[in-house]
């Protein structure tokens, strides 16, 4: 089946993401973050539809461990996705989604983690690219205020220019983004640019 044709796999993901106290305009807002790097690098990355949905449910649920405290919450988080009855996803799917999740911040993607090296080698790349777009699009709210209202890349031979528009100087937000670039870096093998600009 199809989830990201199916409205009661989002309404699920969705329900849990409430369930378990995370920051809901907070999750949602990285969603949509994480979505626009998606879009407009999809020319970099060539992936699919299925892959986008399986990204918009792990950055609608990458905070969900906070339900248990803040310290590990991104493995709290991986845990819950791998083991919670509350979605109607298959192993392989928890197992991408919850991956996304968990490298939201700290460590990166590592064959030293068993759920990450139980992975296909196909199913790791994509784990891989996917997660540097959440990771990123999180720093971009590191105060969960929402000043980033969009954003848009611009894609050039040695750089990817990320210019984010804000009707603030959005110190805090620019400095996470920075913070979390690494692994889209390293994905794309490309020096990463952020520009706050005006909100238009």
């Amino acid at each position: 089946m199809d989830e990201s044709a199916d409205p009661s796999t989002l309404n699920a993901v969705i329900a849990l993401a409430k369930t378990c106290e995370s920051e809901y305009e907070h999750v949602t807002h990285v969603a949509s973050l994480t979505l626009r790097l998606f879009d407009d690098l999809k020319d970099l990355h060539g992936m699919g539809e299925e892959d986008r949905f399986l990204l918009r449910c792990a950055a609608i649920l990458h905070d969900i461990g906070w339900v248990e405290g803040w310290q590990n919450h991104h493995k709290t988080a991986l845990r819950i996705i791998l083991e919670t009855p509350l979605l109607p996803f298959n192993h392989r799917e928890r197992l991408i989604i919850g991956s996304i999740a968990r490298y939201h911040r700290k460590a990166l993607p590592s064959m030293v983690h068993d759920h990450f090296a139980s992975l296909s080698p196909e199913d790791r790349k994509r784990v891989q690219m996917l997660s540097s777009f959440l990771r990123l699009a999180d720093g971009l709210d590191r105060t969960h205020q929402g000043k980033i209202r969009d954003l848009s890349c611009k894609l050039q031979k040695t750089k990817i220019k990320i210019l984010c528009a804000s009707d603030s100087a959005a110190i805090e937000e620019w400095k996470g983004g920075y913070h979390k670039l690494d692994l889209l870096s390293l994905m794309t093998n490309k020096e990463i640019q952020i520009k706050i600009v005006p909100l238009v």
